[in-house]
């Protein structure tokens, strides 16, 4: 056998069969552009019948839409140019909102005037500027930080109290009766501050405020209202105060004076300032316990840990009977703490009531 020549021959036939294949691909490739130009030039008669015909009326469909390609070609413009020039207020919008202060915002006076609103900073420069250096104020938790901050005084809560029994304590002395109240922070605070004038005011979170009070210390708000929704307005009408919030000290230190019928007691509470637009009051407790300040601000009595870097305060002797009614909050929050009886009825209750009112 002479593989030489078969080897020879196989590869000659290899090779035809290459060539064969590239002019038959060329081929189709000069079809496919002959009939691209044939479409393109509406050289129908080069095509098959049913193929030209289609074109034809598809070529002459698409000239006749013309006018209204242009048409529907401006309104996508115009639209895409509302759209972006919508988008560059609103961003310009945001941008000079988002850069003011947060204790300073303009607003429209009800004559069109444009103000800048600065009742918080104008408050918390009175505490620096006309009360003692070692000035204790009670204000809810969300103002700690600009009491501390600005007003350079001491701060009853702030956002870093993770203490929640604490916060139930502080939420307890506002939404208590105010001679009640009075009992309780004249051992803790110097001065009270409460942000008014409506909207997101403290007395749109006093029911907030009341059930954490509640979730500690039980009986605030009735067994069979652990929403605490008997604290708070008739119809959501701050003129008709249902009787639990119209006794509240946190009601009458708001509209004390500005509602009819509201009056604080000023011996016990004496107002002592109210900003330009009446958003934030401050009231000076009267007849403070001087005994229970000197030993709550001495260090002697702090709890430190081993290193003495971390350092708490605690209750004076005589605020104690208040705070041990007390529970803890794990009655609530906990799921993984084992319970007494007491605590999973309220926690039942609570649950119940909160899917009911939603």
């Amino acid at each position: 056998i002479d593989y030489e020549a078969e080897k020879r021959e196989y590869e000659e036939k290899k090779k035809e069969e290459m060539e064969a294949s590239k002019k038959k691909s060329a081929s189709a490739q000069k079809k496919i552009k002959k009939s691209k130009k044939t479409v393109q030039k509406g050289n129908y008669e080069e095509m098959s019948p049913e193929i030209a015909e289609l074109n034809k009326n598809f070529n002459d469909f698409y000239v006749g839409l013309g006018p209204v390609r242009k048409l529907l070609a401006g309104f996508l413009l115009l639209f895409l140019v509302r759209v972006m020039f919508g988008f560059y207020q609103y961003a310009h919008f945001m941008a000079e909102r988002s850069s003011h202060p947060s204790l300073m915002f303009k607003a429209t006076l009800k004559g069109g005037e444009v103000t800048i609103i600065d009742d918080y900073r104008e408050a918390y420069w009175w505490l620096r500027d006309n009360t003692p250096e070692d000035s204790r104020v009670m204000a809810w938790w969300d103002y700690g930080y600009q009491i501390s901050g600005i007003a350079k005084r001491i701060t009853i809560a702030d956002g870093n109290t993770w203490n929640h029994e604490h916060i139930a304590t502080l939420g307890r002395c506002l939404v208590s009766p105010e001679e009640k109240a009075h009992d309780m922070i004249k051992h803790l605070a110097d001065y009270v501050l409460i942000w008014t004038g409506g909207g997101g005011d403290d007395l749109a979170k006093s029911p907030h405020i009341a059930r954490i009070s509640n979730s500690v210390y039980p009986g605030i708000c009735p067994e069979d209202d652990p929403l605490c929704r008997t604290f708070g307005f008739e119809k959501n009408d701050r003129s008709k105060p249902t009787p639990m919030m119209r006794d509240s000290l946190i009601y009458k230190l708001h509209s004390g004076g500005q509602q009819e019928g509201v009056l604080v007691n000023q011996k016990l509470f004496k107002e002592v300032f109210t900003s330009e637009h009446n958003l934030v009051r401050i009231y000076k407790v009267q007849g403070i316990d001087e005994e229970s300040k000197d030993w709550a601000m001495d260090e002697n009595n702090y709890i430190c840990d081993d290193s003495e870097w971390l350092c708490r305060g605690q209750y004076p002797p005589k605020m104690r009977p208040f705070v041990q009614e007390a529970i803890s909050f794990a009655q609530l929050e906990d799921f993984n703490t084992k319970k007494g009886k007491e605590a999973e009825e309220y926690q039942k209750k609570y649950h119940a009531a909160f899917s009911k009112g939603h």
